[in-house]
């Protein structure tokens, strides 16, 4: 018998924007509880190390800087700026049919990651990653119709020079797929070299502003409550470059984070927070994405519990957060 055909879009198991509100881990008072520390935390210890630019920025919006070198934000300005804050953000896919409105309680699946190695499948051994690879991995995502974007998900190792493999990972993406795409630079000073290439595949600035099909995505901070001065610059330069940026505050809980649950989604929260001012400080209603991605931890070894029973709570609580904001948000399954 002949294969039976795929489903239609309205039949199939998992479809981009689905909604999801099954999993509440947090009542309603615990909530509560999480958004209050966190103003606490960023009312009264702040985040420190952003670089002079973003000073400028953040005490313009109504930061406080203070003598200890640290930024601080009081309640006040962190509800203003939920208040402006989009509520829904579209990432743009090459293809308008993979356009993703984010928001509320919808549902998107994509690949993530920085993998450096590769498992071949002939030799049954592991080898570095390749911009091959990146480029196959991004060409099965595009013909995948349960993954709905496509993050960067592996390093091009046979590319040493920095500049080189940031725009071969963003070419290697963008040519294997139409839906959107996210991606990181090691450098600030390469960003204006990626937009040149993008506004070249978006047919000139204008098109590429209008429909920006690639988000950068940021690890701004260095928890606990420090920013990550080069990548506050690179995030500058996307966001002055008409770019999303993905808000990446990946903390260990029991490391970097308090080890209890609640205490590792308040400071993820504080420290996305704090990046919604940045955003919103450097160009108002820019479009940001909370990306809390507070981890796990087995302190036998140190090592990430990516796909703990804790993870999932972890998980399971930002998600709720998020929609407490009323922000668009990426909490990670790792």
């Amino acid at each position: 018998m002949p294969p039976a055909p795929p489903p239609i879009e309205a039949q199939r198991a998992i479809r981009p924007g689905m909604e999801c509100r099954a999993l509440n881990v947090l009542s309603d008072a615990d909530v509560e509880r999480i958004h209050r520390a966190a103003l606490t935390l960023l009312d009264e210890v702040g985040l420190a190390d952003a670089p002079e630019s973003g000073v400028a920025h953040m005490t313009r919006a109504g930061a406080t800087p203070g003598g200890d070198g640290r930024l601080r934000f009081s309640p006040a300005l962190i509800e203003d700026t939920l208040a402006r804050a989009r509520g829904e953000i579209t990432l743009f896919g090459r293809d308008p049919r993979h356009d993703l409105r984010l928001g509320g309680a919808r549902v998107h699946f994509g690949t993530a990651g920085a993998a450096v190695s590769m498992v071949d499948i002939d030799g049954r051994a592991y080898r570095d990653s390749t911009l091959n690879d990146l480029h196959d991995a991004a060409r099965i995502a595009d013909r995948l119709d349960n993954i709905h974007f496509v993050q960067r998900p592996m390093v091009a190792r046979d590319i040493t020079d920095n500049l080189e493999m940031d725009l071969n990972t963003l070419y290697a993406c963008c040519a294997g797929t139409t839906k959107h795409v996210g991606t990181s630079f090691s450098d600030p000073a390469h960003v204006a070299d990626a937009l040149e290439m993008l506004h070249l595949i978006a047919g000139g600035e204008a098109a590429w502003r209008e429909r920006p099909f690639v988000s950068n995505s940021n690890c701004f901070v260095v928890p606990p409550m420090k920013f990550a001065t080069e990548a506050c610059q690179t995030m500058e330069a996307c966001i002055e470059g008409g770019m999303p940026v993905l808000l990446l505050s990946a903390g260990m809980a029991g490391a970097t984070t308090p080890s209890t649950i609640a205490g590792a989604i308040a400071q993820s929260m504080a420290e996305c927070l704090a990046g919604l001012v940045y955003v919103d400080a450097v160009r108002p209603g820019a479009p940001a994405i909370f990306g809390t991605w507070p981890f796990g931890l087995d302190l036998r070894s140190g090592a990430m519990t990516g796909g703990s029973g804790e993870q999932a709570l972890l998980t399971a609580g930002c998600a709720q957060m998020h929609r407490f904001y009323g922000l668009p948000g990426a909490p990670r399954r790792g």
